[in-house]
């Protein structure tokens, strides 16, 4: 993979954050070439990495061997339809982070034969600790597979699922979920401060503790419910609180919110993915 040209058809933050983490795991900017019509979005990348810029799209894709396509599901059709003739001739590895929009969907833009990778990576990319599911297409090899593997990988985790239905679901648990953790920490540093904490002082002792307990989550061999049973002395504090979020059914609640998620990621599947 050390001479792989890769292009990125959109230069916005996960883009960047890819770009980022490539090359800091050692892949040679000069094989990373990034296409977008803004100029000046092109302009500061550049003087950010010593990468190759363009605002021609077709002209990333003639070069690489494989293509990251980072734009917005609105645009998508619009972009890969532009993109089929050179495509088709070129034949790169096309890894699509658009959310909800099908493999078949692509393939029907991008020609028949296209090795398409649907990957769908989450915010927290942009610090290198992302969390992306990927799914291939049967015409993506096995060299392509550990090539797009290895290019999530460069921010955060990557893993694999066999049933693209499943990324409705990856989507609406990774996708979705730092807003989830966001919200959450949002209510309590408002009830830390309710209780008479400073509002820094609040907001220090949120973002830590949801960092120590992350932390704890991924070193440890024991799942979630069994730390926080270990947390939870009985008669204690922390007891009288679970309490309280499980007489307001917090765990329906949080699976409602995830289906709900899911289901708008089927909806924009139809909306964006029409032929």
């Amino acid at each position: 993979m050390s001479n792989t040209r890769l292009a990125f058809i959109g230069g916005g933050n996960m883009a960047r954050s890819l770009v980022g983490g490539l090359i800091a795991d050692g892949w040679k900017p000069e094989l990373i070439c990034v296409a977008d019509p803004d100029a000046q979005q092109m302009k500061r990348l550049a003087a950010k990495f010593p990468i190759v810029t363009t605002q021609d799209n077709r002209v990333a894709v003639e070069q690489s061997d494989a293509v990251v396509l980072a734009v917005k599901p609105q645009i998508i059709a619009q972009v890969a339809r532009e993109l089929a003739q050179v495509v088709s001739r070129q034949r790169p590895l096309i890894i699509s982070i658009a959310a909800g929009i099908r493999e078949t969907a692509l393939r029907n833009w991008l020609g028949e034969d296209t090795a398409i990778v649907r990957a769908m990576p989450n915010t927290p990319a942009l610090v290198q600790s992302g969390a992306t599911a990927l799914y291939a297409n049967p015409r993506v090899s096995d060299d392509q597979r550990n090539l797009a593997e290895s290019i999530l990988r460069a921010v955060g985790l990557a893993l694999w699922v066999k049933d693209e239905s499943l990324m409705d679901a990856v989507t609406a648990l990774s996708g979705s979920g730092p807003a989830y953790f966001f919200l959450f920490m949002e209510a309590l540093q408002s009830a830390g401060k309710q209780l008479g904490l400073p509002e820094e002082t609040a907001r220090l002792l949120t973002l830590q503790t949801a960092f120590g307990a992350s932390k704890m989550a991924l070193e440890s061999s024991d799942d979630a419910a069994t730390l926080r049973r270990r947390v939870t002395s009985p008669g204690g504090t922390t007891e009288r609180a679970i309490e309280v979020l499980q007489q307001h059914d917090f765990e329906t609640i949080v699976r409602q919110a995830v289906e709900a998620a899911a289901e708008r990621s089927r909806e924009l599947a139809s909306e964006f993915g029409k032929d």
